[in-house]
């Protein structure tokens, strides 16, 4: 008679079949190509035994094709919930050791319960991605699965985080879920993404391109945006995933916690040398971020794309702020198509999560060129305008240098709702730089001086002493303050603190319509 103990030990064996995923042999490959099996990621990821597993032995259900004879527990997909940091997160883990870590439709179900439980309890959703795409095996039900992933991607964006790691070649269908999510994060060599692989691409136009320089890590951090992180190995991109959600919160409807931060002197005497005097004159806005936030704080996001303008989270005696800051050291940190994509989508993520938003300006307008114009600036423009004016959350700039143009309106003006507005006392806020307006408002004046160099540049002088200064825009009420640059970061803090209960309602509407 079998006794209670045969039932455990049975269930044990059928728990280890499960962990095997598809094998010794399928694992050892998968680790000559320098990549972790799906549950190694999962313990790096999480805190030490806090994953507790939900779907184990989930078989598909498919009998075409010879697949009613290969079956795995857990259908190629490890989900499951722990904690990172001491927080609940749920997550999925796809093993590339079971059909090449394809979707079919339990697969999927899996992958939309984790979902469902992670919005319903308010916590983050983290996909370990590692797929070859739907299952062709098992047809439109794996396409239907698809379906199911992307929808609830969608209706949980702005409820809880959602990050994507892609942890080897994703194609097809595998690459949309990642779009969606809020993150992506990539590691050089082992993970690629694209919609068609080289093998098609070659068929379908004759070109012929590598997988890595299809849609390798480089190509989406630097050229398609489409990934915002990338790392040397898995291990690095996996604590770069545990630092991230230090600075976010659990779900829409929290704040971020204020961690611990070291006692810090606020007045910091080196701002007045950091930035230059001479307008035209570059420097890396990074040193000024890093000279104001806590000590080693900043976690930038889309490094390596649309670098004319950096974006990231910091602290500030704790807290966590989002940061838009112009680049001089590129394009003269000017606002192109890219730079204005990346902005909104950063601007409308914090804004989600109740993050306050800190832009730091030296703009000299938005980048000219017909192929910016035939690329469609104007309609990507506007999305930082949107972006900001839809925003409610605490809404702070700071005018380091120079803010011109129609960029000084769309980088979080007071017209468009900004909380606070400070400008150092060598800001120059105007139409267009000193130079360019004295050429068109003094031209004639200039051609038919008797040396017309010298009347050009007391023209100058004569347009920033009136315009191009931040006092103007001061007594206009268009700046709250102009303050010492010693001073900017006690006057943020002063200003998160007031703000810190800001409640702001507007129309009732289902959603507005961003231009796209």
């Amino acid at each position: 008679m079998t006794d209670i103990y045969e039932k455990i030990n049975e269930l044990y064996d059928r728990r280890r079949q499960a962990e095997m995923g598809g094998g010794d042999e399928r694992i050892e490959k998968q680790h000559e190509k320098g990549k972790l099996t799906a549950r190694e990621r999962i313990d790096l990821l999480l805190d030490p035994g806090s994953f507790v597993e939900l779907n184990p032995f989930i078989e598909h259900r498919s009998v075409d094709f010879g697949l009613e004879d290969v079956k795995y527990p857990g259908d190629g997909v490890v989900t499951g919930y722990g904690k990172v940091n001491g927080r609940p997160i749920y997550l999925f883990s796809q093993d590339f050791t079971v059909f090449g870590g394809a979707l079919g439709e339990m697969h999927a179900e899996k992958i939309a319960k984790a979902m469902d439980l992670a919005a319903s309890n308010g916590a983050p959703f983290i996909g370990l991605n590692d797929s070859g795409g739907a299952r062709i095996q098992e047809g439109v039900v794996s396409l239907d699965g698809y379906g199911h992933v992307f929808y609830r991607n969608a209706i949980y964006s702005g409820v809880i985080p959602q990050i994507s790691v892609i942890m080897g070649p994703c194609a097809g269908g595998a690459v949309y879920s990642p779009a969606i999510t809020d993150f992506v994060f990539m590691v050089d060599q082992t993970s690629q993404m694209f919609i068609t692989g080289p093998k098609v691409i070659e068929t379908v136009t004759g070109e012929k391109i590598s997988a890595e320089d299809l849609g390798g890590s480089k190509v989406h951090n630097t050229i398609s945006g489409n990934a915002h992180f990338r790392a040397d190995n898995e291990e690095e991109v996996l604590m770069m995933v545990r630092e991230l959600l230090n600075y976010l919160p659990q779900n829409n409807r929290e704040k971020t916690l204020v961690s611990d931060w070291r006692d810090e002197e606020d007045f910091r005497p080196d701002l007045t040398d950091l930035v230059p005097f001479d307008a035209v004159r570059p420097y890396d806005v990074r040193i000024v971020i890093n000279e104001i936030v806590d000590e080693n704080s900043f976690f930038e996001v889309h490094k390596e794309f649309a670098r004319n303008i950096v974006v990231g989270f910091a602290k500030i005696r704790g807290e966590t702020i989002g940061l838009v800051c112009n680049q001089p050291k590129f394009m003269a940190g000017g606002l192109d198509i890219d730079s204005s994509d990346k902005a909104s989508r950063f601007i409308r993520f914090c804004d989600s999560f109740n993050i306050p938003i800190i832009t730091f300006e030296d703009v000299t307008g938005f980048f000219p060129g017909v192929k910016q114009e035939h690329g469609g600036i104007i309609r990507h423009g506007a999305k930082i305008l949107y972006a900001y004016s839809e925003a409610t959350v605490p809404k702070i700039t700071v005018i380091l240098r120079k803010a011109y143009g129609g960029a000084y309106v769309a980088l979080n003006s007071k017209a468009i709702g900004a909380d606070l507005v400070y400008a150092w006392p060598n800001a120059e806020i105007a139409v267009m730089g000193p130079q360019g307006a004295a050429n068109i408002i003094f031209a004639r004046e200039i051609v038919n001086s008797e040396n017309p160099e010298t009347t050009r540049s007391e023209k100058i002088e004569e347009y920033r002493e009136k315009f191009a200064n931040p006092y103007i825009a001061a007594a206009r009420g268009m700046v709250d303050d102009v303050i010492d640059p010693r001073e900017t970061r006690i006057k943020l803090i002063q200003a998160l603190e007031m703000l810190r209960n800001k409640q702001e309602e507007r129309p009732r509407k289902k959603h507005g319509n961003i231009p796209l």
